[in-house]
């Protein structure tokens, strides 16, 4: 059966920490394991430094999904930064909603370095749930303060 959304390629920003997460990128591609191209990958120092805001900026510059991938729980370079991404996470599902977007378009994913195959799948799957959900809705419409904890359209 096909998607509903069969033509529509969805665009991802995944945010990934120096270490682990980005190091299962490259393992990926040392691997030649494949994963859509419309992805873009920013490198941050830890996933524990995401911001609230660089996520809505992601979603109001187009992405139709955000991806975290952070280190093994327990395993974090940073000590508990990957638990912090996991509660920051947790919270921007909740905006979105409040907002009218799926939850569903913002993830966390837990790799180690040399789980190539494993980031891989996370964004082909992630990838398969936007072509279900379809375009971000929002795109270049959210004007949104997460210091005022206040959202409109305009």
């Amino acid at each position: 059966m096909m998607s509903k959304n069969e033509t529509f390629t969805p665009e991802i920003t995944l945010f990934t920490c120096i270490y682990c997460g980005y190091m299962a990128a490259d393992t990926a591609g040392s691997l030649r394991q494949e994963y859509p191209a419309d992805v873009k990958i920013v490198r941050l120092p830890c996933t524990g430094k995401i911001d609230m805001q660089y996520m809505l900026d992601a979603f109001d510059e187009g992405a139709d999904g955000v991806m975290i991938v952070a280190c093994s729980l327990g395993n974090c370079h940073h000590e508990r930064g990957n638990e912090r991404a996991r509660a920051r996470v947790q919270r921007m599902k909740k905006i979105l909603e409040s907002v009218g977007l799926e939850p569903e378009r913002v993830e966390i994913h837990y790799v180690s370095g040399g789980m190539g195959a494993t980031f891989a799948e996370d964004v082909r799957q992630m990838t398969s749930l936007l072509q279900e959900l379809g375009p971000n809705p929002i795109k270049g419409n959210l004007t949104f303060s997460t210091t005022e904890q206040t959202s409109k359209t305009v």
